[in-house]
């Protein structure tokens, strides 16, 4: 996957650093997609840094900035004297913006979506009991800003996407549980990649606006056990959802 010729090369590191970081990040890019591929397996090497640079079209100093950036995010690993070997999927940073971008092709092979809705299983019904205890009035909302704002772009996925991220962000602050509110901005870019594949995997999003707008309810009446049953119907509809968004995968592949 060549991505430049020898001639644009020049031009881009004749530049200056303004080019540099666009150059890198494609070439990154490049590198990892061909791992999520496994054109490079799991605990395969990767070609010598001149064939990479033969490969991708590049200097040796973008190939090693960009094995650097792979390596911080735990596809890879360099040893001196040994060369750079692509690590095992369990040690990738999966919930790396940049990688969930690099895996998206190929994320039905990893059932990440399948993990973040176990995750979600297990966090967010207490996260919601909390919530209608805790929650302050702002929190809530901010919660039902959110809600109406996946009413109102129930038509469109993008917009639709953003508003249903931004409530579940939301929801899991106003727990105001100290290890929820890390784990929402830990979970923040794969929850995105999920519902985003949730919701292009449907073409009604009337029952999600509906139990959402049922949970800031919920929540405004302090009632504790309706927050929790609203959080499981809203998972419940992940799963369908999920399954759709599967099938939808599957025919894009």
């Amino acid at each position: 996957m060549k991505l430049e010729s020898t001639e644009e090369q020049g031009r881009t590191e004749s530049s200056g650093s303004e080019r540099r970081p666009r150059v890198r990040r494609n070439v990154t890019a490049a590198i990892a997609q061909d791992i999520c591929a496994d054109r490079y397996p799991s605990g395969s090497p990767l070609p010598r840094e001149n064939d990479l640079c033969e490969l991708y079209g590049v200097s040796r100093t973008v190939i090693r900035e960009s094995l650097k950036v792979l390596e911080s995010k735990g596809l890879v690993r360099g040893k001196p004297r040994v060369g750079t070997t692509v690590c095992d999927r369990d040690e990738w940073n999966i919930l790396d913006a940049e990688v969930l971008d690099w895996m998206g092709p190929y994320i039905r092979d990893f059932d990440l979506l399948g993990c973040i809705l176990e995750a979600r299983r297990t966090i967010e019904p207490a996260a919601a009991e909390y919530a209608a205890e805790r929650a302050s009035a702002q929190e809530i909302a901010d919660l039902d800003r959110a809600w109406r704002q996946m009413r109102d772009s129930a038509g469109d996925p993008e917009s639709f996407t953003d508003a249903d991220v931004m409530f579940h962000t939301v929801l899991l602050t106003a727990s105001h549980n100290q290890v929820f509110r890390r784990l929402s901005s830990a979970i923040h870019a794969a929850l995105k990649y999920a519902l985003h594949a949730s919701n292009i995997g449907v073409e009604n999003r009337e029952d999600a606006v509906l139990v959402h707008g049922e949970l800031v309810e919920a929540l405004r009446m302090r009632d504790k056990t309706g927050a929790r049953e609203c959080a499981n119907r809203m998972l419940d509809l992940a799963v369908r959802d999920l399954a759709a968004a599967e099938k939808a995968i599957g025919r894009t592949k």
